[in-house]
Parts: C-alpha cells; structure tokens; sequence
C-alpha cells in the first residue's frame, strides 16, 4: 500500500490540528477531570461557556457531570494566570499560582492604590476569611463581603472582589462547590488537600510543554500571552523541552506541537468536514494571541462586537470559524440558531445538518 503523502499546510489544516489536541476531534476524553488535566487550565469567566467548554470534549458527558467534578473539589475554578477565571485541575494551581501571583498582583498596584488596598489590608481581610471558612466552612461572595466590612474593609467600588482576588491569588482562598450559577469560597487548605510542588523553572517547562501538547500548533508567543509568563523565560523553558515536541514552520513561523499530532499530518487530518458549536471564551479561539489561523480577521468584530471583551459563541468548520450561534427559550427547551458570517448563502447544506446535531447534542447536555 503506497504511503499517504503528508498534509500540506494550511490555515485549515493547523486549525484542524489544533482540534485534535484540544479532544474536539476524535475521542475525546473519557471523564471531566481527564479533560480538563490535558487542556492544562480553560478559560471560565463564564461559568456556563465554561461547562459546555469541557461538555464539548467528554463524548456522552451533561451538564450535572461538569458541575458534580466542581462540587466534589475534582476540578476547581480560580485565577490562575492574566486575572481571568479558569478550569484546573487541583493539584496544579498552587504551584502555577507560584509562577505567576506575584507578577500579577505588581500589575494591578496601580489599581490597588486607586482602592486604598494596603498590604495590612490584605491581612485583616484574610483574616476575617479564614475566620468564616477555615473548618472546612463554605461562605457565598455576599457573606464574604460582609466579613471584610466586619473587619474593616469596605467592598465598595470592585474593592471587594479585588481583595477576594488577592486572597485567591495568594492561596488562601479558592471557589468551591456551586450553589446555583454562584461558586462558594472555601479555604485552600481545606478544599486542595494534595498540591505539586515545582519550582519556577521546572515549573514554567511542565506548563509550557502541556501548553503545546494540548494546543499545538502554537507559538512560544501564544504561550507566553496566554500565561501571562515573560517570553524570556518561556524560551528557556523550550530548550527543555524541545525534544518531546514537533516544530512546524507556517508562513514564516515557527509552531510547536506534539509528536502525536504532528503524525496526523501523514496519518491523515481529522475535522475535514467537522462542524462545532463552540461556547464564548472557547480555548480554541482564546487560547491563542494570534487567532488569525482560525478566525479571519475581517470577522473579529463578529465574534466580540464593539470590542467589549464578551466573546460570542462560534461556530467551526474544518478547522475554521464561519460564523456565530444564539440560543433563546421556547419554553423548556433550548432553540439554537446559527449565524453564519456568509449571510447570502448560508451554510452549505451538509454543514447545516452537521450544525443540528450538535444542537442536539447541546440540548441534551443541557437536558432540555
């Protein structure tokens, strides 16, 4: 049997690569803890993008699923790295907060100034926290608040949730369990019994290979971006790890991936004619500085309008965005409807039908 010739490169074709590392196009992942250890950490400022987000790469997996791995601390949802909310997995986010708090913290001192935070501030509010929560306690974001006004704090003017985030960031605090769309706040300690311990520059090499592996092809630049971890040290940490990766070189740059999914490109690429409907804030958009390989960019404005930092849901084709998707109510259920970027044509007829079985599969993750 002749041997298959290898792919060439396309956009398509490293957006479809990038499919098959992030488990939107094969198998998938057989749990929700699974899934999310291999994406490393997923944009969550969402919740609700955030759980259709994994939903998405557990085949059969619903709504509940993704909620119970929260609940029962197997998953956990914090600010890891650029003040944004993610999905990790426990054991990882001290040692990640290690490599990136203090930086970020620097970053907002301007804003913290603004907000009168002072590091004995910081203290007295961590103080009245552990006070409420420590004991394995659970406590809404409104009864946080009223122990930081207790002690002194006021929360006026984001002053609260800026002094809950600094108390995240340091380790001391972390969301838990849900109650309705809201997370309670617990103590670290109590809910994250097992943490890694890594030091900076071991550290920065694990996350920046379980980067590439999970979101390969990408650039040492779409790393450092999404890290928030400066770029010289993620080069130093890809001389480490330059071994157990694959490089592509695409219009003049240089895209790691894993040996694994690099093979695709003579075994044969996947998502040829896979049709996703993806949440808002989606990894496969968001998890990149350059998204021009997937999204073209005369449609950006298509995807957050007016520039205001709410990403939209899309819709992927063989490895491309083609367009948007609302969802309204009828009732009960759930009516989900695409809109295409080419509002002439529409989607060719193959690609609508592909987009209602994922409509389908959307309704049933929901239960509606």
């Amino acid at each position: 049997m002749a041997a298959t010739a290898r792919a060439r490169l396309s956009r398509g074709i490293l957006g479809r690569l990038r499919l098959a590392s992030q488990g939107l196009a094969g198998s998938g992942f057989g749990s929700v803890p699974a899934a999310v250890r291999w994406m490393t950490a997923m944009q969550a400022q969402d919740l609700q993008s955030a759980l259709w987000a994994v939903g998405q790469r557990v085949p059969g997996s619903r709504i509940g699923d993704v909620r119970s791995a929260l609940d029962r601390g197997e998953i956990v949802r914090s600010w890891p790295m650029r003040g944004t909310l993610h999905l990790l997995a426990p054991e990882d986010l001290q040692w990640m907060l290690a490599i990136t708090a203090d930086r970020l913290i620097r970053g907002l001192a301007g804003r913290h100034r603004e907000l009168g935070i002072t590091p004995a501030d910081v203290d007295a509010a961590a103080g009245a926290a552990l006070q409420l929560v420590s004991g394995g306690a659970a406590a809404s974001r409104a009864e946080l608040f009223q122990a930081f006004e207790r002690a002194g704090q006021s929360t006026a003017g984001q002053r609260g949730i800026h002094l809950m985030g600094i108390l995240c960031q340091r380790g001391w605090l972390v969301q838990g369990p849900l109650a309705g769309n809201q997370q309670l706040v617990v103590a670290f300690d109590d809910w994250i019994t097992e943490s890694r311990a890594l030091d900076r520059a071991e550290g920065t090499a694990e996350w920046l290979l379980r980067y590439l592996r999970s979101h390969g092809p990408a650039t040492e630049r779409d790393f450092s971006w999404w890290s928030g971890i400066p770029l010289t040290e993620v080069r130093a940490a890809l001389v480490r790890v330059l071994d157990q990766l694959e490089e592509l070189t695409f219009e003049g740059t240089s895209y790691w991936l894993s040996p694994e999914t690099a093979a695709l490109l003579d075994e044969g690429v996947p998502a040829g004619r896979l049709v996703l409907a993806l949440p808002g804030f989606d990894e496969f958009l968001l998890g990149y500085t350059d998204r021009s390989l997937v999204l073209p960019p005369e449609h950006a404005d298509k995807i957050v309008p007016g520039g205001n930092g709410v990403f939209r849901r899309t819709i992927v084709a063989g490895g491309q965005i083609v367009g948007t998707w609302d969802v309204s109510r009828s009732g009960k259920a759930a009516v989900v409807v695409p809109e295409p970027f080419d509002d002439v044509n529409g989607l060719r007829p193959a690609a609508q039908r592909s987009f209602e079985l994922q409509a389908a599969k959307y309704r049933r993750f929901l239960g509606t």
